[in-house]
């Protein structure tokens, strides 16, 4: 029998028209390039299916629940949520697993219990499989890089969720309010939003978050826990998004500008209230007498007018006061200041 002997690129171009495809992958070329994003594919039929993220399409359809999906593989995917038999159910939550070890581990997100430790820095976690992610940040081990801005990742997921930053992915879709998301545990969380469901409680005090981040950072406000700290003035914070907007003070950064008045501050939330001067929004209402208000703490101080509510006390003369700025002007009258 004759075997052709040669380069690997010669040998790839006596291949016949039929596993154009296969050649296109052994080269690395993507020919097939998305007139909207501009992302490339070795695959016609890859391209097709990325495209109907622009157009909205969804033409595979569950004929249980009538879900529908962009590409076939995520539709056989959904379907085995109906095959499978749910028999592990959650005395917490009542969610439901065909499994018991993945109700097991499911349950220590409620206990807070990680049995498993990173011998380098002692940071646990619940499941195996996150500690083994953890280690790569300490071996530098980086196996996935993406292919726009050779960003590297050391898990793929992490790589498919970044690469959806250059395509403009949203693929998961709120069934109530049509927001969409890029990760599919952020859709989940905003869902719990619409449902009222807070499925992590503390067990110190009982109070409930939607996600699982918040009770963390809760928690903290028992423990006096304060790990971000400041590397400029070494001020504490028990919240790293908290740091993050503190260090502004320092650089002075003020990346969230006003498209109207070109106002700029430190953080989101407070452009976000601002946008309300010129829109006239007042999302928080009264529900005694319907005024309404443009901040969530102008609202509660409002409120305190019909409750009756003075929890501002002078610690010199105990006179009460609704609001904290109250007490402060009482406050230069023991000090005898005229501000």
């Amino acid at each position: 029998m004759f075997f052709y002997q040669g380069t690997l690129n010669e040998q790839l171009h006596v291949h016949s028209d039929e596993c154009r495809y296969s050649c296109d992958v052994h080269r690395g070329e993507r020919p097939y390039t998305c007139e909207l994003c501009n992302k490339a594919f070795s695959q016609w039929s890859n391209l097709l299916t990325h495209q109907r993220i622009h157009s909205g399409e969804r033409p595979y359809v569950c004929d249980v629940c009538n879900k529908a999906y962009s590409g076939k593989s995520h539709l056989i995917n959904h379907k085995r949520i109906h095959n499978i038999e749910r028999a592990y159910s959650c005395d917490v939550c009542n969610r439901a697993f065909s499994r018991k070890s993945s109700m097991i581990r499911h349950q220590q997100l409620h206990s807070g219990e990680r049995p498993y430790v990173c011998d380098v820095c002692n940071k646990a976690y619940s499941d195996n499989s996150g500690l083994i992610r953890h280690k790569r940040i300490h071996s530098g081990e980086s196996l996935y890089v993406c292919d726009v801005c050779n960003k590297a990742y050391s898990e793929k997921i992490s790589l498919i969720y970044h690469l959806r930053i250059h395509s403009g992915e949203h693929p998961y879709t709120c069934e109530v309010c049509n927001r969409a998301f890029s990760i599919k545990s952020n859709l989940i969380k905003h869902q719990r939003f619409h449902s009222g469901e807070r499925p992590y409680v503390c067990e110190v005090c009982n109070k409930a978050y939607s996600d699982k981040c918040g009770l963390i950072n809760h928690k903290r406000l028992h423990s006096g826990e304060r790990p971000y700290v400041c590397d400029v003035c070494n001020k504490a914070y028990s919240n790293k998004s908290v740091l993050i907007k503190h260090k502004r003070i320092h650089s002075g950064e003020h990346p969230y500008v006003c498209d109207v008045c070109n106002k700029a501050y430190s953080d989101k939330g407070s452009l976000k209230i601002h946008i309300r001067i010129h829109s006239g929004e007042r999302p928080y209402s009264c529900e005694v007498c319907n005024r309404a208000f443009s901040k969530k703490n102008h609202l509660t101080t409002h409120q305190r007018a019909h409750s009756g509510e003075r929890p501002y006390v002078c610690s010199v003369c105990n006179k009460t006061y609704k609001d904290r700025g109250g007490l402060i002007y009482h406050k230069h009258i023991h000090r005898d200041e005229r501000p």
